[in-house]
């Protein structure tokens, strides 16, 4: 046995017999954004959590952090400032990711070289080329890795997809996902000396350097190529894996995306208003973000829409209706049944951690609500349609070579420029 797969082979055993005794998971928190408040709060509600760290560039940060943690589980957790210490650890067995969207692969691919299970947040990875090199680190190195597609874990999306599967509309031909989440204009930041306390290097990671701006650092990153993917691989990557889910697809043979950044003068480059199209021949998935005033489709502001031979469903964070086609008057639809999802905070969470530290303890990722493969599966949609849009025309797509053929320029932007040594490598 090589060293290093020996320490990785040894940290993990270390770290199982540590959460075996005490019927608890070992976990450190990594990002203490909103997100990672969220991934604090509903840790400390899941049974088989033991939250043991909290990790994060930013000092204030790390700090609210470990008060919160003691505050709602009566334990001081560990600080680390960088998530490469948290690997080291052999008293850690697992992780949750709630990072920026291009920290997500590597810390995952870290996670798993070090002998870490990992959740990762939405979308999976910040571009195609990543996901790829996460489903092989996963499977290398044998580890549980959930991305954070929290509907997977829902019981009445469970059961909506059950009934679509058993034909309650017919022959589905078309979802539709809806991502009307109003987004107010982010204004113009200037760049500025980096706060104390932030380290901006590990901050930017595989990105390029750039110069310090609150909105490149805060929230705002979601909306610069560099760092995030806008809307649709935000707040849309939900309802995209929904879609996908409901029509039981993979990945497209063909995509093509339009929009555009309308209304605002301000720092945000990737598009407010977008609409994508994936045909997959005997039906088809539709995508719409709208960040600007809007009314909803059906009820929807933030859900999906799929289309049968005998009816509809809508479905969003409030539950799912099922209208059936009126056979006295064609055309038209009438409500047949409604389902009303549970209110309870945490409703989709705290599930989707109990599933993933579940599958840590069985060591069977066949238990995994929410497997990598298909996190990775339902980013890419997202990262092929922003590549449709930035190249403004339409794409074919090779869902077996996870490339778009004899097209360099497409094929471009399915991966980055990566700075070192923060680089995603082509073998794991």
């Amino acid at each position: 046995m090589h060293r290093r797969s020996f320490l990785i082979s040894a940290a993990g055993a270390t770290a199982l017999r540590a959460f075996g005794a005490e019927s608890k998971v070992p976990v450190v928190v990594i990002g203490l954004g909103g997100r990672g408040n969220d991934h604090m709060n509903f840790l400390a509600r899941t049974p088989e959590a033991n939250i043991v760290g909290v990790c994060d560039v930013n000092q204030a940060a790390r700090e609210k952090a470990v008060a919160l943690v003691e505050r709602i589980t009566g334990s001081k957790p560990k600080a680390y400032n960088d998530m490469r210490r948290v690997f080291e650890d052999r008293d850690v067995s697992a992780v949750t990711m709630a990072t920026p969207n291009h920290w997500h692969a590597l810390g995952t691919i870290w996670g798993c070289q070090a002998g870490k299970d990992v959740y990762v947040e939405k979308p999976a990875c910040h571009n195609v080329f990543e996901g790829r090199r996460m489903m092989d680190a996963a499977a290398r190195y044998g580890r549980m890795v959930q991305v954070g597609s929290q509907g997977r874990s829902i019981a009445f999306r469970q059961q909506a997809v059950s009934e679509l599967r058993a034909g309650l509309l017919g022959k589905l031909y078309m979802a539709k996902g809806l991502c009307f989440k109003r987004r107010v204009s982010i204004g113009k930041a200037p760049a500025e000396p980096v706060p104390a306390g932030i380290d901006w290097d590990v901050f930017l990671g595989p990105a390029p350097m750039r110069p310090f701006t609150w909105n490149r650092f805060r929230y705002n990153w979601h909306w610069f190529w560099d760092t995030g993917n806008g809307d649709i691989a935000n707040q849309g990557a939900h309802e995209m894996d929904f879609a996908r889910w409901a029509l039981g697809k993979d990945l497209p043979p063909s995509v093509t995306s339009s929009g555009g950044k309308y209304l605002y003068d301000d720092d945000q480059e990737t598009p407010n208003t977008q609409i994508a199209a994936y045909n997959y021949g005997d039906s088809e998935i539709i995508f719409e973000v709208r960040g600007l005033p809007t009314q909803p489709e059906e009820n929807i502001m933030i859900g999906d829409l799929i289309f049968g031979a005998d009816g509809m469903m809508a479905i969003d964070a409030g539950g799912y209706r099922i209208f059936r086609v009126d056979s006295r008057t064609p055309g038209k639809m009438v409500l047949e049944k409604e389902v009303k999802s549970d209110p309870v905070a945490g409703v989709d969470t705290v599930p989707h951690f109990s599933n993933f530290l579940k599958a840590v303890q069985s060591r069977r990722a066949s238990d995994l609500n929410a497997p990598v493969q298909e996190g990775v599966k339902s980013a890419a949609m997202c990262h092929i349609a922003n590549s449709s849009y930035r190249l403004n025309r339409s794409l074919k797509f090779d869902p077996a070579g996870w490339n778009h053929p004899a097209d360099a320029e497409a094929n471009a932007l399915l991966t980055r420029n990566y700075r070192v040594p923060y680089v995603v490598p082509d073998k794991v």
